[in-house]
Formats: structure tokens, C-alpha cells, sequence
């Protein structure tokens, strides 16, 4: 069998934790950042966790 490529834009999007949890970025959050409140500011920097359902699907794009 051959090895399974690295997606490149998974990579730079997704990140996986050693626990095995996959963290992505949230959405809408340099467009129109002055117009939000300083706590929606806030809450764009943190990392989420994605669902279960999408977790498996991209840890298969990152080779994992």
C-alpha cells in the first residue's frame, strides 16, 4: 500500500491534540472585526473543538 498524502489545507486549518481531539478555528473573524463586541472579539481566538462526525473524516486527510 502506498502512503497517504498529507491534505495541505487540512493541515493549516485543523490541528490535533495528543489526547486525540481535532481543534479548528472559528468562522467570520477578521471581516468587519472594529463592527463586534470585544467579547465576540475575544471569543475568535479561542480553538473549538469540531464534531465527531467531522473528526474522523479530517484526521483521515491528515494521515492519522
Amino acid at each position: 500500500m502506498p502512503k497517504i498524502k498529507t491534505h495541505k489545507g487540512a493541515k493549516r486549518r485543523f490541528h490535533v491534540t495528543s489526547t486525540g481531539k481535532v481543534l479548528r478555528t472559528k468562522g467570520p473573524k477578521s471581516h468587519l472585526r472594529r463592527n463586534k463586541s470585544s467579547r465576540v472579539r475575544r471569543l475568535f481566538d479561542k480553538k473549538v473543538t469540531t464534531s465527531p462526525a467531522n473528526a474522523r473524516r479530517i484526521k483521515r486527510l491528515l494521515g492519522r
